[in-house]
């Protein structure tokens, strides 16, 4: 019976830690050395949709901080009482339920879920390569395609992102995120 405890306590225990976002953010080696499968799923990503990984990366690791159920902050009525989130984003990609579901029936991967990374790396390579085609966003251009994911590629093509210092302040982040990513992945093991 103790070796039962034993064993359930450390099942328990590797799952909390797989649960965890990876400790080490601005290092896309530790971040794959914690994460062994991720690489697996962002090149097969870079295979299909073209999608450089130091852009998937930085994508996420704005988005999510690479937690798998992020959501949005809650708001409140009258101060203290629940009402919801502010919208319906939710998992690695923070893709919203409408955006997810158009994602599902254009890839047919109905079973798709945005708490999983391989299916949240898909997302993004299949939003980053309707940017491409939509409004001639370059793949490796990190800045645009996150301008592209973060407004929609209506408001986009509309410049609604121009009038936001806050948001291209935040795309320059994802930017610089990619190309430290892009300029470590060389030396990942």
């Amino acid at each position: 019976m103790r070796k039962f405890a034993i064993f359930l306590v450390l099942i328990l225990a590797s799952c909390v830690r797989e649960n965890q976002p990876p400790a080490r953010q601005d290092d896309a080696c530790a971040i794959l050395d914690q994460r062994r499968g991720w690489m697996r799923d962002m090149r097969r990503t870079e295979a299909v949709w073209d999608a450089p990984i130091s852009v998937q990366m930085a994508i996420i690791w704005k988005e999510s901080s690479f937690r798998a159920r992020a959501k949005t902050r809650r708001t409140y009525f009258l101060g203290s009482i629940p009402r919801g989130h502010v919208s319906t984003a939710f998992g690695f990609s923070q893709a919203l339920d409408g955006t997810w579901a158009d994602y599902q029936a254009a890839t047919g991967a109905n079973r798709a879920k945005r708490s999983d990374y391989g299916d949240s790396t898909d997302f993004v390579g299949w939003y980053m390569a309707k940017s491409n085609r939509v409004n001639g966003v370059a793949m490796d251009d990190a800045y645009n395609q996150y301008l592209a994911y973060h407004q929609g590629q209506a408001g986009y093509a509309r410049g609604s992102h121009q009038s936001q210092d806050w948001l291209l302040n935040v795309a320059r982040q994802v930017q610089n995120r990619a190309d430290m990513y892009e300029s470590q992945l060389p030396h990942c093991s």
